[in-house]
C-alpha cells in the first residue's frame, strides 16, 4: 500500500488543535478527504469510502494502514470517534482472500450483476485479490490494481497457502490467439476454450500432448506445440518495437468491445494493454491511467520525436475551466501510422495522402508517452504475476 505522506499526518494533528469546537464534524470530514487524496485518489484502484455522522465513522476501505493512522491521530488529539468501518478484505471471506481466473477470459464488471458495464477482463490463470462478496459476485483486484466485480463461475477462491501451492506447480502458457482444452486426445469434446496468455498447470507430458489442469481442478489435454513452459515463455518475452508491432498486427480486425482486454474483443486501452502483456509487461488498464506512465516524448505533433511502440493519447485539451481529458490510445508503428482499436483494430495515418488518413484522431491528439525501456511505477513485469505478494 502507498505510504501515507508525512505532511498529511502533520496536517491531521494541526487540524485537530481546534477540534473542540462546533466545527468538529467539518474538520473530521476534511481530514478524511485529505487522506483520500493521499492514499486513494483513483477509486478504480483503491477504496476509501468513509462517512462521518454523529461521532461515528462508517463505510469501508482497503487502505487499512491509512485508516489506523487517522484513527490514532484523532485519539491522540482527544477526539472520541466510534469506529464502525469495514476493513477489506471482508471477514466474511475467511481465509479465501485470493483467487485464480479459471475460464479463458473472465468478464469483470462495474457492479455485481451481468447487466452491468464491462469494466475489464482477466485471463485464465491470473491471480487476483478478493475483497468482498455480494451474493454470487466477488469484488476483486487484478494485478494492474483494477477493482471490479466477477461472477463466482469465473474464479476459483483460494487461501494464501493454496495459491502459493499453485504457484510452485509446473505451468505452461497457451501461445496461439485461440484454441481449446480437450477432454481427451480424440478432440471430440471440449473442456474449455483458450486464448493467448492463458496459464495452465501441467499434470502429464507426452510426446505431442500435455495433460493440464485448470485452477478449479478440471483436467484436459492440449497439444504440446500450442503451449510453452512458463519459465521459457517469460524468458522469451521482450517488449521490443518489433514484437509489439507483430502482436498488434496479428489482432487486426478484432472487434471493439468496451471493457475488453483479450482477443475476444478489445477497447482502445485494452488493446494496448494486451499487446504489452503478451510481450512481457503489465500496464495500467485505462487510457487515462496509461498516460501517467513512461516518458513524455511529444505534445506538438512532431512525429519525428516518436519511436515504434510509443503510445499516443487522444481526447480533449485542458482549458481554464476543465482539466485535460484522455479518452483514447493507440500505438505508433512508424511511417506516420499508428494502430488502435476504434470499431475494430485498425491502422490509421496522419499523412493526408494516405488512404488510412485519420483526421478525427489527428484533431484530438494530446501527447505521446514512451513505456519501452522506461522505469515506471505503474508498469510491472508479467513474471511478477506468479508471486505470492
Amino acid at each position: 500500500m502507498k505510504k501515507v505522506n508525512i505532511l498529511v499526518s502533520f496536517l491531521l494533528i494541526i487540524g485537530f488543535q481546534a477540534c473542540n469546537t462546533s466545527n468538529q464534524k467539518d474538520q473530521v470530514l476534511n481530514q478524511i478527504e485529505e487522506m483520500r487524496k493521499e492514499v486513494a485518489p483513483d477509486k478504480r484502484v483503491a477504496i476509501w469510502d468513509l462517512q462521518f455522522e454523529n461521532g461515528t465513522l462508517r463505510g469501508e476501505t482497503d487502505q487499512i494502514e491509512a485508516l489506523e493512522q487517522i484513527l490514532e491521530t484523532w485519539e491522540s488529539a482527544g477526539i472520541e470517534i466510534k469506529d464502525e468501518v469495514t476493513r477489506l478484505p471482508s471477514t466474511e471471506l475467511g481465509d479465501k482472500t485470493r483467487a485464480l481466473v479459471t475460464i479463458s477470459v473472465a468478464n469483470i464488471r462495474s457492479q455485481p450483476k451481468h447487466s452491468a458495464e464491462l469494466a475489464t477482463q482477466a485471463l485464465l490463470g491470473t491471480p487476483v485479490r478478493v475483497l468482498k462478496k455480494d451474493d454470487s459476485w466477488y469484488l476483486v483486484q487484478t494485478p494492474d490494481g483494477y477493482l471490479s466485480w466477477v461472477d463466482q463461475a469465473g474464479i476459483q477462491l483460494m487461501s494464501e497457502d493454496e495459491l502459493a501451492n499453485w504457484f510452485i506447480q509446473s505451468k505452461v502458457v497457451f501461445t496461439p490467439l485461440s484454441g481449446h482444452i480437450w477432454q481427451d486426445q480424440s478432440q471430440s469434446m471440449m473442456v474449455s476454450d483458450l486464448v493467448a496468455g492463458n496459464i495452465l498447470a501441467v499434470k502429464e507430458v507426452q510426446s505431442k500432448w500435455l495433460e493440464v489442469q485448470l485452477p478449479d481442478g478440471r483436467n484436459g489435454w492440449v497439444q504440446a506445440s500450442e503451449v510453452m513452459p512458463w519459465e521459457q515463455w517469460i524468458a522469451s518475452r521482450e517488449t521490443s518495437p518489433k514484437n509489439l508491432v507483430s502482436t498488434a498486427k496479428s489482432m487486426m480486425g478484432i472487434p471493439y468491445l468496451w471493457g475488453g482486454t483479450s482477443i475476444k474483443g478489445v477497447d482502445c486501452s485494452g488493446f494496448t494493454k494486451t499487446i504489452f502483456y503478451l510481450n512481457g509487461k503489465v500496464i495500467p488498464r485505462d487510457a487515462s491511467q496509461q498516460v501517467n506512465e513512461g516518458l513524455e516524448v511529444d505534445t506538438d505533433k512532431n512525429w519525428d520525436n516518436l519511436e515504434v511502440g510509443d503510445l499516443l493519447f487522444f481526447g480533449e485539451k485542458a482549458t481554464e475551466e476543465k482539466k485535460e481529458r484522455v479518452v483514447h490510445v493507440g500505438m505508433w508503428i512508424g511511417n506516420n501510422e499508428f494502430i488502435h482499436s476504434r470499431g475494430r483494430v485498425r491502422i490509421s495515418s496522419f499523412d493526408p495522402n494516405s488512404p488510412n488518413y485519420d483526421e478525427y484522431e489527428l484533431n484530438r491528439y494530446l501527447r505521446t508517452k514512451r513505456i519501452i525501456n522506461q522505469q515506471s511505477d505503474g508498469v510491472i513485469s508479467v513474471s511478477e504475476l506468479l508471486t505470492s505478494k
